[in-house]
């Protein structure tokens, strides 16, 4: 446990890409199996408890410390696992040197009943140090927070491999050495999936001992090719209108659906398997292949807003009345596999046409093609952009290279991506409450609010991002420097017609919510620029918002034709 503590540690001290994958490199090849792919798979988001609950390890906590100490610790401090592993007395009878192993901790929780759980949670935090206290519990509650993503943690593997290999000695008993094929991410990539921890195969085909494991298991997830964004300035001079097929950028969520004789899976963009929640959408396919495409809400031939789409998401389970409710269909715009023949190596133009065919030949309203957009020149194009028949549906456009194969990444040139600008407002900061992690000890999650008709704020979003580290000490301050009141970790900001912070949000979409007071709901909201200049009472009002909220949802919906 305490190697896997210092490198949490300092994973979660290293802002540097390269160092990140240093240390995660040099953990792989030091630490034996099965620890290592423990923490493997912690790293990539693959290790869960469904028995280790945060509010579990409040109840531990204070059984050992006062509780109105622990609740001001908690509110200063902003982490659940850093205040636990700071304020946990350790017993007078501590045995030193006595620490739990990764495997010892990840097998018992894997076992243990939710009543079991906290007895041996008390027991490991009695035998740590603060560090370990600290990584332990980042890793019971699964939000381990280190700047670290899956792909980045599975590059790291990928370097793990040593140049050489001994291979078996030969009859004069002599040992020789084999060259090692240099490993690249998308190869861990394209066999994740028939894995599991801790990832023994992986490890023994990584260090030059087996062979690849096999990627061919039915349903399986493959990786997907991603899209960057487009430099209008720099890259569209150098780009042929010609070469590239353009479609719309759906505002739904990236999926693969894989029908591969019995297994039927639907797999979010990161390799989530989702079928779970979607099993009418599940039942009405009937293709034999791998289909990637967008996720939407599909009524009356139209692409319904994004908010109807969350009514389906991160759902264990769904009811008959919602999956009525908001109907789930595919958008496809590219095919994998037609059949038992993977065709990610074929051209673009010949996979558009077999996933035409495909979807062609595909009865039922849950299957669609992503039409392509009929345009001359990059002009017009930008036209269409800025004012897209299909109004909310579509948050940009996607440009794709004819001749392009499908590779696994973010590969430059073949695809790009050109989203639509952002939506934004003016509205007063009401509410603040601190960060997690470095931003622990800053307030940087802001509540704002804008004017109704009765000269009052009501709240129509949070955002916590968009700003820089000299932009934060600024918000910082002035919250602090501002509160009017408290309401536990939360600081209310003094916001008045004649005196307020003006933040200019800037967000992708608006939905109608009856859970907000508001009656909106705002997606991925960001603080664009603070507003020093502007005086709180010159934000925008409810009714500017509404207003805005009526025009998106006047902009159609339907798809556009070629």
């Amino acid at each position: 446990m305490r190697a896997f503590a210092e490198l949490l540690d300092r994973l979660s001290l290293t802002a540097s890409r390269n160092a990140k994958l240093v240390l995660v490199r040099d953990y792989l090849r030091a630490t034996p199996d099965p620890d290592r792919g423990w923490a493997l798979a912690a790293l990539t988001g693959d290790l869960t408890f469904d028995a280790a609950k945060p509010a579990m390890i409040r109840k531990a906590v204070e059984g050992r410390v006062d509780g109105v100490l622990f609740g001001w610790s908690y509110d200063y401090v902003g982490d659940l696992a850093e205040t636990v592993a700071l304020i946990w007395p350790a017993p007078p009878d501590r045995r030193p040197n006595r620490e739990p192993e990764l495997s010892e901790v990840v097998e018992a929780l894997r076992t243990a009943s939710r009543a079991e759980v906290r007895g041996l949670l008390e027991s490991w935090l009695d035998a740590l140090e603060p560090k370990g206290r600290w990584a332990l519990l980042k890793l019971m509650t699964g939000a381990l927070r280190v700047g670290l993503s899956a792909r980045l943690a599975k590059t790291a593997a990928a370097l793990m491999r040593p140049e050489t290999a001994p291979t078996p000695p030969s009859p004069q008993g002599r040992e020789a050495e084999t060259a090692l094929a240099p490993v690249d991410v998308s190869d861990i990539e394209e066999v994740w999936h028939a894995l599991e921890p801790p990832y023994a195969d992986l490890f023994a085909w990584l260090e030059g001992r087996a062979e690849r494991p096999s990627p061919d298991a039915p349903g399986r997830f493959r990786p997907v090719m991603l899209a960057t964004a487009i430099d209008e300035t720099a890259d569209f001079p150098k780009l042929e209108p010609t070469d590239f097929a353009a479609e719309w950028k759906w505002d739904g969520i990236r999926v693969q659906a894989v029908l591969e004789g019995e297994a039927r899976k639907l797999y979010s963009r990161t390799g989530d398997e989702i079928s779970h929640a979607f099993p009418d959408l599940m039942e009405a396919l009937a293709f034999e292949g791998a289909l990637d495409g967008e996720l939407v809400v599909w009524r009356d031939g139209a692409v319904a807003p994004f908010g109807d789409l969350q009514q389906r998401l991160n759902r264990k389970t769904v009811d008959a009345k919602t999956m009525a409710a908001f109907p789930a269909a595919i958008l496809a715009y590219d095919i994998l596999a037609d059949g038992a023949e993977d065709v990610r190596g074929r051209s673009l133009r010949d996979r558009r046409a077999r996933l035409e065919a495909v979807v062609a030949s595909h009865a039922g309203g849950r299957l669609h093609l992503s039409p392509l957009i009929d345009y001359a020149d990059w002009d017009q194009l930008a036209r269409l952009r800025a004012d897209p028949p299909v109004g909310a549906a579509a948050e940009g456009i996607m440009l794709k290279r004819w001749d392009s194969p499908y590779l696994a990444g973010r590969p430059k040139g073949p695809w790009f991506k050109w989203k639509r600008d952002p939506h934004v407002i003016d509205a007063v900061l009401m509410y603040a409450q601190r960060g997690h992690g470095k931003r622990s000890s800053f307030y940087s999650d802001y509540t704002f609010g804008v004017w109704t008709e009765e000269g009052a704020l009501t709240p129509v979003g949070k955002a916590y991002f968009g700003f820089t580290d000299e932009e934060l000490k600024q918000l910082d301050k002035f919250v602090r420097d501002h509160t009017v009141e408290r309401f536990g970790p939360v600081r209310s900001v003094r916001a008045e017609r004649d005196f307020g912070l003006v933040l200019e949000i800037a967000f992708e979409g608006l939905n109608r919510s009856t859970r907000h007071k508001s009656g909106v709901a705002m997606r991925f909201p960001r603080v664009s620029r603070i507003r020093w200049d502007k005086p709180a009472r010159e934000a925008d009002t409810l009714e500017s918002v509404m207003d805005l909220l009526d025009a998106i949802e006047s902009g159609g919906g339907r798809i556009a034709k070629a």
